[in-house]
């Protein structure tokens, strides 16, 4: 399976499609149910479910960085591990046995731990939350299913994936791959305001259906540059390397120490609203060292205390993208045969064996 990944910055969109296993050769998931709860409890419960689930998404972004992060050498990394997790889970609740339980277990779920039903609580509640409407920061998320118009879905699969991953199902016509392309194009650069756009560039006709996720974040400093600030500057790309970039500038206080555990200095900038962007800078030559030590716990410590100091900043405007091989990623995770003839995903259709085509994470 060939897989690739995203454009646009602090923004990604994925695809994973799914063909029959002879062409392309020559759990069954549990619905939540809300029950009528006064609305402080209910938010309270969605902050559980969502709780519960984070350190396992924690735990599944640093695998898979350092997955990538091995392949990746000097090249820049920009993937969403979220909406990879969020893919596969979804794809989970159609998928039996073997199959199933790799998945899930490739996510870092633990599942002699923790309930399937659990889990697919906390992504539906997580789901929700990022979702919320919000003035100040704006955060979206989408999950669409293309299903060809001939296919005949298992009718709880449907219903699971609208309900736990609040998914939009289209029918289409996969064996018109250019129309078919366009939908699916049209669908994520609307949800990502025209950030995305071709997320494909080809399709297998004998596509069955294709899940398509995207996020889309904008935010704004809580302390503002000043746009008379931003200068070109110098920026090293790497020892060799060094290109004019535009770069702002503040002077001021910042959230701002070095580490020495991580042979770095750590950045800590607020959104308005409720979010936090992270800025690691590694000591020259300790990039190795950062990505083998840099985990949940020390990022959770820098945001319980901070370290107000004054500086001068100079950041970079920036635009990244990636393109990564999640099979092979994947793979050495343990998610291995949903990729392969042995895929059972009986719980998607029962028409036809079927695996995993592509994934555009």
């Amino acid at each position: 399976m060939a897989s690739s990944s995203t454009w646009g910055l602090l923004l990604l969109a994925g695809l994973c499609c799914l063909v029959p296993i002879s062409l392309a050769e020559g759990l069954q998931g549990h619905a939540v149910q809300e029950t009528d709860v006064p609305r402080h409890d209910h938010e309270q419960h969605q902050e559980a479910a969502c709780h519960r689930i984070a350190p396992n998404l924690a735990d599944f972004a640093f695998s898979l960085y350092r997955q990538v992060a091995r392949q990746s050498n000097t090249s820049n990394i920009f993937l969403s591990p979220v909406s990879i997790a969020t893919a596969f889970a979804m794809l989970s609740l159609g998928t039996k046995g073997a199959t199933h339980a790799e998945i899930l277990e490739g996510l870092q779920f633990n599942l002699t731990e923790k309930a399937e039903a659990e889990i697919h609580e906390g992504f539906q509640h997580l789901l929700h939350t990022l979702n919320q409407p919000d003035n100040q920061l704006q955060l979206t998320t989408g999950n669409g299913l293309f299903i060809d118009e001939k296919a005949k879905l298992v009718p709880k699969f449907l219903e699971d994936v609208k309900n736990l991953y609040h998914s939009e199902a289209f029918s289409i016509n996969f064996r018109d791959t250019e129309e078919a392309k366009k939908c699916i194009n049209d669908y994520v650069e609307k949800g990502s305001q025209g950030k995305i756009v071709d997320l494909v560039d080809e399709l297998d006709k004998d596509t069955v259906f294709a899940l398509v996720n995207y996020i889309f974040f904008k935010g704004k400093w809580e302390k503002p540059f000043e746009v008379e600030q931003t200068t070109e500057e110098d920026f090293h790309v790497d020892e060799e390397t060094t290109v004019k970039v535009p770069m702002m500038n503040r002077l001021g206080m910042f959230d701002l120490h070095h580490c020495d555990k991580l042979s770095s200095w750590v950045l800590l900038m607020d959104y308005v609203g409720n979010a936090t962007a992270f800025f690691i800078l590694p000591d020259q030559g300790k990039l190795h060292q950062l990505e083998d030590m840099l985990t949940k716990e020390i990022l959770a410590k820098f945001l319980e205390k901070r370290y107000p100091s004054s500086a001068n900043l100079h950041l970079p405007k920036l635009t990244i993208s990636g393109t990564y091989d999640l099979k092979s990623l994947l793979g050495n995770l343990g998610i291995t045969k949903v990729f392969s003839d042995e895929a059972d995903l009986s719980g998607v259709t029962e028409e036809q064996p079927l695996k995993l085509s592509k994934v555009r994470p």
